[in-house]
């Protein structure tokens, strides 16, 4: 008969605990340095100031629902007050072209100051 060899620490099956055992605590960590995720050495990126506007914004919108079959609406707003709407075909091309003709008269695009000195 041959005696069993011994295994070597590290290998083998492990035992399973056969009850409940109690939470191990880990100890609180400072939050020191940079950012977790972050590699030493690695700067963080610093974005440039977000991009300025020119100064131009909207004033006025048009908004056109045609669903395929279905009867066309359309509703023309602006800032200076101005809100109509208008059902079918026809009155909605009509919309389409005052919405078109008040960008040439809304008081915010074209203010009235110095228009009859000139």
């Amino acid at each position: 008969m041959t005696t069993p060899r011994p295994r070597p620490a590290g290998k083998g099956t492990t035992t399973t605990p056969t009850g409940p055992r109690p939470a191990e605590l880990t100890p609180p960590q400072a939050d020191l340095g940079a950012p977790q995720g972050v590699a030493e050495g690695v700067p963080t990126a610093v974005r440039p100031d977000p991009p300025r506007g020119d100064g131009r914004y909207p004033i006025a919108w048009l908004h056109i629902n045609a669903p395929r079959g279905a009867t066309p609406t359309a509703r023309s707003t602006c800032l200076c007050g101005r809100d109509r709407s208008a059902v079918g075909h026809a009155r909605v091309h009509a919309l389409i072209a005052d919405h078109t003709a008040h960008r040439d008269t809304c008081p915010l695009r074209t203010p009235q100051e110095g228009r009859a000195a000139a």
